[in-house]
This record gives structure tokens, sequence and C-alpha cells, in this order.
């Protein structure tokens, strides 16, 4: 659908859904709409400024001047100021020019524009979204629940697109949205991972945000390309089979000048209330979501992404410190709400709004919360009482999982707590299990450097963590660089270091996670992720050999794969596993096998089960279990007693 059919003038009916707080298409409306034909040749301007004196478009058009376009404010009450400007193109670089009630005159970028000026520059730009997609089968497809339903594998590839593959040879720019369509869809896919995700690609001028302080919520970022471009990435990725999920800030905002703070001389999209209004962790203003107009805002952005952009899901960020009005605030900051608690209980009816309309009109696109509390609910449906997430983020198995890992395997009995705790709340929601960029920036060390050891037993570690972790449930997700072990922690003005890949361990765990991701893909019973009838303890207790054993199991029990991890750097012979069938147990997948790395110890193919009973199954298995390992069975035939 061209831009010119898509704009419609603002009528009656759009200011009352607006006010109200139920427009959640204003991106149709709002910003700078190209009009050609019958008689016109230009482009339209609104935007919301209700408190604001007088406001202006100034721009390369008229040498940005304050006083050569003014617009009209609209008499009906809705803060919305309009006006038609004669030959503005696309292309055209623009702002408002606002004086506002407090005095002051700001430029501002405008909140609804589809494509702003490469950074740092700060002045929107003109741009129409034509485009003609050719992914058809795959929005199809997706419609079916066949790429996004909880019964399916999802395995995660996290992306800084800044940051993936740079070109030394040429100032060591990033690549391009053109470059990328070539080169990352098909890694994506040769590595087996089902969907990508791309910390936000939403425009943002201070790149060490890594995109997380937006100021274009309509827009990709111009760093790498047009918006035209942006679509074509997605839909080469849609080509591969691979989904496309985008990281979404409605959190906060940046507080410069140029971006949504004091819009119109007042705080218009934050808060007023100095209590809520700042977010001290960022620097950043938070949304005020008691307004309808910004709720209407933010719900437009996320409908947006999909309907325009054709992605198959949003990642919601700081989801945890929308939730509660102490967040990062000490006594004394922040005030309770009506109720007396710590709820922001308008954040919170802002995401079951949020996760209402998206599930109504989008329900084949995932949302995903990374929530880092123990807030109930988050992923139960708002009919139900909860927050209408599709997916969570799995915090406490991600920080309890790298933290046990980080311990010297001498000490690990003594915390064999913090490995099999997350199995006593793994089904309270739907998760997904992250290894994600916050675990490998800022000190914290690179996934290969949190383990303890000598480099092999390092590189071990690795390969133990990557299988367990493909075998716990939940979904997974991996931030670029942990496929393949990089050693540097993420440096967001730097490439990976590819050339790694080359080295015998780095190109090992590389093949681990590719075969990781086709087990994962291949078996049925891996993907049992949000009921407790997908998972089954064979034995948790062997604490002091580091020692643990369960089966993943289909959804009519008649399926398994047995999992077994030896957590010490100790071959273990002879070693009993209890398991409900006999027959054959064919050895699927090794982390210790030579081809990944490791010392090649193992079951020779297979194991078969012995008629003897243990951990109260009636059958088992006699295993060696190879040092830091994980290792996967799978019965061949099986013999019922």
């Amino acid at each position: 659908m061209k831009t010119t059919e898509r704009y419609h003038r603002i009528t009656e009916y759009d200011v009352y859904l607006f006010r109200e707080g139920t427009h959640y298409s204003l991106y149709e409306k709002l910003g700078a709409h190209r009009i050609k034909g019958e008689g016109y040749d230009g482009t339209h301007f609104a935007v919301w400024a209700p408190f604001a004196k007088n406001v202006s478009v100034i721009g390369d058009f008229n040498l940005w001047r304050h006083d050569a376009n003014p617009l009209t404010k609209r008499e009906d009450g809705s803060g919305i100021w309009e006006g038609f400007i004669s030959g503005v193109g696309e292309g055209s670089l623009y702002k408002y020019s606002i004086d506002g009630v407090d005095g002051r005159r700001r430029e501002k970028g405008d909140p609804f524009a589809f494509m702003w000026e490469v950074p740092p520059r700060t002045a929107s730009v003109v741009w129409s979204l034509d485009y003609r997609w050719r992914d058809k089968s795959w929005i199809g497809e997706r419609r079916k629940n066949s790429k996004n339903g909880q019964e399916i594998p999802i395995s995660i590839y996290e992306v800084h697109l800044g940051s993936w593959r740079r070109v030394p040879e040429q100032g060591n720019r990033a690549l391009n949205y053109t470059e990328l369509a070539k080169m990352l869809p098909l890694y994506v896919k040769e590595m087996g991972f089902t969907h990508v995700e791309f910390m936000p690609v939403m425009e943002h001028a201070f790149f060490g945000s890594w995109g997380y302080q937006m100021m274009g919520y309509f827009a990709p970022s111009s760093r790498y390309g047009t918006p035209q471009e942006f679509m074509n990435l997605v839909e080469s990725f849609h080509t591969e089979g691979i989904g496309v999920i985008l990281d979404w800030v409605p959190s906060h905002f940046p507080s410069d000048d140029y971006s949504l703070a004091q819009f119109d001389g007042t705080p218009l999209y934050e808060y007023d209330d100095p209590r809520k209004r700042f977010q001290r962790d960022w620097n950043t203003y938070v949304f005020d979501y008691r307004k309808n107009e910004v709720r209407s805002f933010l719900v437009s952005s996320a409908s947006f992404w999909a309907k325009v952009y054709h992605v198959d899901g949003l990642r919601v960020d700081a989801v945890a410190s929308m939730l509660y009005l102490d967040y990062s605030r000490p006594p004394g900051e922040w005030s309770p709400n009506e109720f007396g608690g710590k709820e922001n209980l308008e954040a919170i009816r802002f995401l079951k709004e949020l996760n209402s309309w998206m599930r109504t009109s989008h329900p084949d696109v995932m949302m995903i919360a990374e929530e880092s509390t123990a807030w109930p609910g988050v992923t139960k449906p708002v009919s139900e009482g909860g927050l209408g997430f599709g997916y969570k983020w799995n915090m406490g198995w991600m920080h309890d999982t790298l933290e046990y890992f980080s311990l010297d395997p001498i000490y690990r009995k003594y915390h064999h707590d913090r490995l099999i705790f997350s199995i006593w709340y793994a089904f309270s929601e739907n998760y997904i299990l992250p290894i994600s960029h916050d675990e490998v920036v800022y000190g914290k060390r690179s996934l290969l450097r949190k383990m303890p050891g000598d480099e092999w037993q390092k590189f071990a570690n690795v390969r133990a963590l990557l299988g367990y972790m493909y075998c716990h449930p939940g979904k997974k997700l991996l931030f670029m660089g942990n496929e393949f072990a990089q050693g540097e922690e993420w440096n967001h003005d730097r490439s990976l270091d590819w050339h790694l890949t080359k080295e015998r361990f780095y190109s090992g765990v590389m093949r681990l996670v590719k075969d990781l991701n086709r087990t994962y893909r291949r078996e049925t019973a891996l993907h049992l992720d949000t009921e407790p009838t997908g998972f089954e303890w064979v034995d948790n207790r062997d604490w002091q050999q580091s020692v643990i054993a369960f089966l993943r199991k289909g959804r009519d029990g008649n399926e398994g794969i047995l999992v077994v991890t030896n957590l010490t750097p100790v071959i273990r012979t002879d070693y009993r596993v209890g398991v409900p069938w006999g027959g054959y147990w064919d050895e699927i997948l090794n982390t210790d096998s030579e081809v990944y790395g490791g010392s090649n110890a193992g079951n020779y193919g297979g194991v078969p089960a012995s008629n003897i009973p243990f951990h109260g199954r009636p059958w088992s298995l006699v295993l060696t279990l190879p040092p830091l390992s994980t290792v996967l069975f799978k019965p061949k035939g099986k013999q019922k007693m």
C-alpha cells in the first residue's frame, strides 16, 4: 500500500480515538506524509504539542527559518498542530520549531518520523514506506502458528548490527543493511537458529546506548541504510526461513533536547512528577502511562513494526523498571500508588493494553518480556489476570547457571542447588533461556573467560554449559560471539573476532552449536518447554560428584531424551542411571567429542539397557561420563518389562 493511499486527513473519529488512548495506527495520521496528485504535491505535517504557543516546520526547504511555515492548531482540543507545505518532497530534512509555554524555543525531531538523518545529526527526513513485499508464504505459515507456537523449537541468535562484522579496510565501518542481507541470514541459517533478534534498530543518536535510548520509534537507524533496505533485510531472513525479533523500549527515552523530553515546554511524554519522571540508571525519562495519547503513541509503535516491517516478534526491554515505582529509587524518592503499594498501576495497565492489542491484531507476533523479578503471571493471558506476554526471559536461570559454572569444579558440589533450583519454577512462565549481551560486557568477562581452569577446561565448561542449556526447559537465546566462545568481551565499536573460528577449540564450539540447534529442532522431546510433563528428574542428588541426570519427554510420554551432565574434570566410568525403557540407547550428542575439541571420552555410540532397576525405574544404563560434559541418549527400540 502506498504512503499516499495510506494517508487520510485527521478526522473527528481519529481525534476521539487519540484522546481516548485507543488509536493504534497514529503513524498514518501524525508525522510527515507525502501527498501527490489531484493538484497537490507536497507534504502534510501533523504533531501533538498541546501546550505550545506556536509550532512551525523548519527544514532545508526553507533555510531552517522559524517564521516560514507555521502550523495551525486544531480547534477540537486534540492539541494537534498541522499544515501542508507545497513542494516538500522525499528526502527533505525537517524539524519542528516549538515555542513552549515555558518561554523557550525548541527544535524537535518528529516523534513519528519514518526516517532520520544519519546520527549524530538529529533532523527528521520526509520518506515514504513504499515496498513490494515478497514474503507472503512466510507470513501465511506464521499465521498458522507454525513458527511461534510454544511447542516448537525457538533458538534465537541475538545480534548488534553495528558490530557483528565490520570492514577494517574502510575505516572499520559497520556493514549496511544491504550487505547484512547478503551475509547474516545465510549465517544464521547455517548455524541452525530459528530466529534472529536485533538489539534496537530504532533510530538513536548515542551509539554507545546500543539503541536502548531511542529517538525514532517509527524509524530504523539510518546508520545502515534506508527503511526499504531494512525491509529487504527482514525479507531476506524470511526467505531463509528465519524469524526476526526486534528489541523495543517503551520504558524510557533520552532526556536530550532534540528528542521527546519537554516536547512542548511541558513534561508531555514523560511524567510531571519528579519521583516518577527520571530513570537514574540510564539518565533517561520515563513515559507517562497515565496519558491516553502517550499510550496510543507506544502501542502504535509496536503495531507499526509488526504491520509495516513484517517483524515476527518484539522483545520489550526493562519491563521490571516499568512495573515498580521504587525501581532503582531509594526511600524518599518515590511515592506509593493509591493503594499504598509500590506497583506502577498505569504501567501495568499499559502493558496489558499493549499485549491485548497485539494478541488481537497480530496474534502470530511474539511478545517477549525482559523482566527480572518474581512478578507473577508475566506470560499469563490478560483475561486470567496476567500481563499477556508470550514469553519471558529467565534471568534467574541465567544468573544462577553462570555463577555455578564460574566456580572451580572443586567447589561446585557445595553449590549444587544453583544448578537444579531453576526447575522448581521452570514452568511458572513461558521462558526463554538467555545468554545475552548484558553478560559479556563491562567487566563481566566473556562466556569463555568466566570459566575456571586451563584453556582446555574453559572450553569444555563452555561446551557442557551449552549442552545443558539446550536440554533445559525453555526456548534458547545466544548473543553473537558465544556461538564460537569469543575470548574477549563484546565491544560495540569493533567486529567479532571471526579469525578465531579457524582455530580448533573455537571452531569446535561453533560446530557444537550447529549440532545442538540441529538436535534441538529435530527432537520433539526437547520442545515441550512450558508444561511439567516435558521434564522429569532422574537424579538431582549426586551433589558430591556434580552430576545430574534428567529426561525430556514429548506430550504423549513415549518420546524421551536422557541428559546427563558431569561438571567435574574427572571421567566417571560405570556410572549407573535409571531409565524408563529397555533396548539400546544411542548416544546422540556428546559435548566432549573430539570434533568439538573434546577428549573423545564416551560410550562408543551408545549402550544397551540392563534389566536392573535403578533410580526408581525398571531399567538402567551403565555409562562413561566424560569430563566437563553434557551427553544425550535416545532409545533406539523401546523394550518394556
